[in-house]
């Protein structure tokens, strides 16, 4: 469900209150803006951008690094049964 790339989109988002969400078992990268949309309501907020820049202590990580955010990520995403 939540892959690398979706942590890679979230970093390298314009939008400084971007968000990982889940919603109807998809995960997606939206503006912080669009979470009160009808489109976003109600959907799971996984990890900001700001504080995966702070857990990643930077805007560049490894591809490892990507990896293993996103296996974490997602291992707890499923445990929520989201």
């Amino acid at each position: 469900m939540i892959t690398p790339e979706h942590v890679e989109d979230l970093l390298a988002s314009d939008d400084e209150r971007a968000v990982l969400v889940v919603v109807a078992g998809a995960a997606a990268v939206v503006p912080g803006t669009a979470l009160d949309t009808d489109d976003y309501r109600g959907a799971l907020q996984v990890v900001t951008r700001r504080d995966l820049r702070t857990q990643l202590g930077t805007d560049t990580p490894s591809r490892r690094e990507l990896e293993e955010v996103a296996a974490r990520l997602d291992s707890t995403v499923t445990r929520l049964g989201a």
